[in-house]
């Protein structure tokens, strides 16, 4: 069983407002992440929600989600992680970390991570865009300890890079996924809809 984990717990310091329940052609930016993730196929997939708890679950209603409440997202993104990592059932072969701020991932990274873990049986597989190493990372269960004991706002960067030697990266011939952080970053998601 490989789990979804969406990120939507921050604080959404530098947009001034919450981001997530901004509407981009016509959806709340949470509910067109998840759909994503959904449409891929994982099963289950957990929303890590924090402060905007209530407007998130309102922005999902209909979705066959879980709820987990991260109840001090001021920790940073490695404490929703572990919240999210924590709400996952005992069968979870994997779990794919997803930004909830990251509406336009194209439908193809999901499936191509999870081909990548079942030919590689690495224990993390990461994708690598035009220009970098990026979101989403799919985890797998011996990698869970780990996750569960993230500190401060840098999300599993540090997991990725403890052991180089278990993580299996998929080349993609496009720029990394926009993400949303910034007044200006929602402009140009407005007027780009869809980049890729």
């Amino acid at each position: 069983m490989i789990a979804g984990v969406v990120l939507a717990a921050g604080l959404s310091r530098r947009m001034g407002r919450a981001k997530l329940l901004l509407a981009l052609e016509g959806q709340a930016v949470i509910r067109r992440a998840v759909e994503g993730v959904l449409a891929s196929g994982l099963d289950p997939v957990v929303v890590v929600t924090g402060g905007e708890h209530q407007a998130l679950a309102g922005s999902l209603a209909g979705l066959p989600v879980e709820l987990a409440v991260n109840r001090h997202p001021e920790a940073g993104q490695g404490s929703s992680i572990a919240v999210g990592i924590a709400a996952l059932p005992a069968g979870t072969d994997a779990a794919l970390i997803v930004l909830g701020d990251q509406p336009f991932l194209p439908a193809e990274i999901i499936p191509a991570l999870v081909a990548a873990l079942a030919r590689t049986g690495k224990a993390i597989v990461a994708p690598r865009y035009r220009d970098g190493r990026g979101n989403p990372v799919l985890f797998t269960r011996p990698v869970f300890p780990e996750l569960l004991d993230i500190k401060g706002d840098q999300g599993a960067r540090s997991v990725l890079e403890r052991d180089p030697d278990r993580v299996a990266l998929v080349d993609f011939d496009f720029p990394m996924p926009q993400d949303l952080d910034t007044p200006e970053d929602y402009d140009r998601l407005r007027s780009a809809g869809n980049p890729v």
